[in-house]
């Protein structure tokens, strides 16, 4: 049955993924975002997949904003089932570069937009006892690297928050669920756009993803919202759970090649605009899309998230396997 969604971000990047996502499944998607010109390309992309799409322009740094946007697609397309929270921005350079303003930008963007978008969901689906909220997440949200603070202290935020959110569910014996997925990092078009101090253009540390990884990763979430966390991704396994066990040599590596990897060869364009304060795919300007400027070195697969996808599966077989195994042993003690 058709559900009624709800992804702020929705303009570009993952949350443009997304939204092409539920669209494919026929399902009635609002749309959440500042860029007019993205919006309005995600909306396309959504009913010639078979959806339906509402724009709601909003920037989920304001709660009245966000709340609004809620009460208009509900108006529009019933009960919100879904809602995903994508929307954020970052700032690239030390912190000491980072001015206090910019700072907070990005905790209300990053940040609070999630508590935002969260309470606005929570006030409508707790009363009916029915749905789902996905935050997306990052490996960055436990495992910090330099030259993003801000935004690696607002996924650390988040995590914390759906926490504390989960447990008072669970308390009351809600039926809605909140659930986290844990990105790599993807070819999005925040590294054209997001505002940069660096002296080379930035770009997302390899291995690189397609925001159509991510989109999976989400939807799978949003039908399978019992778990706490999806991580999707192998390279963020592989950094969650080696800072589980050894992050003082994180530390060590990072504060050594960090800087470096999270930047090309090219001289960055020290006039180039940024989405920190306005969105550059405002009114007549350009649609962004989902993928940014490395498609030829970004993978469209992860084996990861077909592991979570299929661990039903994964576990029968492997049960069926190490049965088959002890059967065998059992017979040639016989012998």
């Amino acid at each position: 049955m058709p559900k009624t969604v709800v992804i702020t971000g929705a303009s570009a990047g993952i949350g443009r993924a997304v939204a092409a996502g539920f669209g494919s499944r026929g399902d009635s998607v609002g749309l959440v975002a500042r860029g007019d010109s993205g919006l309005e390309g995600a909306s396309s992309e959504v009913e010639l997949r078979g959806g339906r799409a509402l724009v709601v322009p909003a920037d989920v740094a304001d709660y009245d904003q966000v709340k609004s946007a809620a009460e208009r697609v509900e108006a529009a397309f019933g009960p919100i089932d879904v809602w995903v929270n994508v929307a954020f921005t970052s700032v690239f350079a030390p912190f000491w570069e980072i001015t206090p303003e910019e700072f907070a930008r990005v905790t209300e963007v990053s940040y609070l937009g999630y508590v935002h978008g969260t309470h606005a969901a929570l006030e409508r689906m707790r009363p009916r006892n029915h749905g789902t909220i996905v935050q997306v997440g990052s490996a960055l949200s436990e495992r910090s690297i330099p030259l993003q603070s801000a935004y690696c202290g607002a996924k650390h935020a988040v995590n914390g928050f759906t926490s504390s959110v989960r447990c008072e569910l669970m308390h009351e014996k809600s039926r809605v669920r909140i659930t986290v997925v844990q990105m790599p990092a993807v070819n999005t078009p925040q590294f054209s756009w997001v505002l940069s101090r660096l002296p080379n253009k930035p770009q997302p540390v390899p291995p690189i993803y397609q925001p159509e990884v991510a989109a999976r990763a989400v939807l799978h979430a949003a039908d399978h919202p019992d778990r706490k966390q999806y991580w999707a991704g192998g390279s963020t396994a592989a950094t969650l759970l080696a800072n589980r066990i050894a992050p003082p040599l994180l530390d060590r590596y990072l504060a050594r090649k960090g800087f470096s990897s999270q930047q090309t060869d090219e001289p960055a364009d020290p006039d180039r605009p940024a989405n920190l304060w306005e969105p550059l795919d405002g009114r007549e300007q350009e649609d962004f899309g989902a993928h940014g400027e490395f498609d030829q070195r970004s993978h469209g697969q992860s084996w990861e998230l077909l592991a979570s996808e299929n661990a039903r599966a994964l576990a029968v077989s492997t049960g069926t396997t190490l049965a088959l195994a002890a059967f065998l042993r059992l017979g040639r003690r016989k012998r």
